[in-house]
């Protein structure tokens, strides 16, 4: 590959590095303001969510059980209303990594290579390596510090309707799960890294934004798939009475045990006091339900099992990331001796 031509750094450190963070600020103010603006809202929604419109969603079920009975009237508009806005914060929630990804990939390096201002970044006393390890650090404690917060405060919504709004989101509801948890800031910084990456690599705001957007869905669709199997999950044995196997959780698998303790598929015919089942269960000598499954007690140890794997994704594309631009540049330049 061609190497990017690298003209000799002169300067020390302690002179390079305000003025290359007043640059980087100055440079990515748009995006900057936008991110705060995008903080801001969300996390006012959510607070609205968790809280005015929690307690009105609450009072709505109360006049709702209260008219179980007829002779009443109640209005299902709070209820609603929350139900609505609590998707559509969830949505943004979790939408963040793809976010970061689309600017990462369109901005962060691939528009500098592609229009030579990064090359005359080099000339201004920063190297290729510090170039990229500040492109990298000032947005990964913004989006970290924002993600969290958005992610704690869905959490504090969610937790708000428990137990006391009937049609609330379970925990392993999937919309929730992944807004619940620090796996979506992990992802965030996997959308952030991979930007750099595939801007490094195409030079081109489009390539690297597809690219990015592909790599950050690749790895979340990996884990989406993993994630029951990222912890050993409990096995519950239930009665052929229910219409279903019992257990409430992420489901790794459900079936029927039969009378030598093989499991076996489920026909989803129903309680065995139908006797068009129980004839159906006989014939497969079921004895019972089993249900593989993560109850709400597993929900933290596969959070940080997954975000600890994708922080690990995320240290390999940095790495990537560093060697790939060192191969473009060539080795470091060597730095003119300080004049006495």
């Amino acid at each position: 590959m061609t190497a990017l031509a690298t003209p000799p750094v002169t300067g020390g450190p302690a002179k390079t590095s305000p003025r290359l963070l007043r640059w980087l600020l100055r440079l990515h103010r748009p995006a900057l303001l936008a991110w705060a603006g995008f903080v801001l809202v969300l996390g006012a929604l959510l607070l609205w969510v968790g809280g005015p419109l929690t307690d009105g969603a609450v009072e709505g079920w109360k006049q709702y059980r209260a008219c179980e009975s007829g002779g009443c009237v109640y209005d299902p508009s709070a209820v609603a209303r929350f139900k609505d806005w609590y998707a559509y914060t969830t949505f943004a929630v979790i939408a963040v990594p793809v976010l970061v990804a689309a600017w990462s990939g369109a901005a962060l390096t691939s528009r500098e290579l592609e229009h030579g201002t990064a090359q005359l970044a080099w000339t201004q006393s920063v190297s290729p390596a510090r170039w990229l390890a500040a492109k990298l650090a000032l947005p990964a404690v913004l989006i970290t510090a924002g993600s969290a917060l958005l992610v704690g405060l869905h959490h504090w919504a969610w937790s708000t309707g428990q137990g006391r709004i009937d049609s609330a989101k379970d925990w392993f509801d999937i919309g929730t799960y992944a807004a619940n948890g620090p796996a979506t800031v992990a992802m965030a910084l996997v959308g952030l890294v991979g930007g750099a990456l595939f801007g490094l690599l195409k030079r081109n705001s489009l390539g690297a934004l597809v690219g990015s957007l592909g790599v950050t869905g690749f790895v979340w669709s990996v884990m989406a798939i993993a994630t029951p199997h990222l912890w050993p999950a409990v096995t519950k044995v239930s009665s052929l009475e229910h219409n279903v196997p019992q257990g409430s959780g992420i489901v790794v698998d459900q079936g029927l045990v039969t009378s030598s303790g093989a499991h076996i598929a489920n026909p989803q015919c129903g309680s065995i006091t139908n006797a068009d089942c129980r004839a159906v269960y006989a014939k497969l000598r079921a004895v019972g339900y089993y249900n593989d499954y993560h109850p709400q007690s597993h929900y933290w140890p596969l959070q940080l099992t997954a975000t600890a794997i994708i922080l690990a994704v995320t240290a390999a594309l940095t790495v990537a990331a560093f060697r790939l631009l060192k191969r473009q540049t060539g080795p470091a330049p060597v730095r003119k001796a300080a004049a006495a």
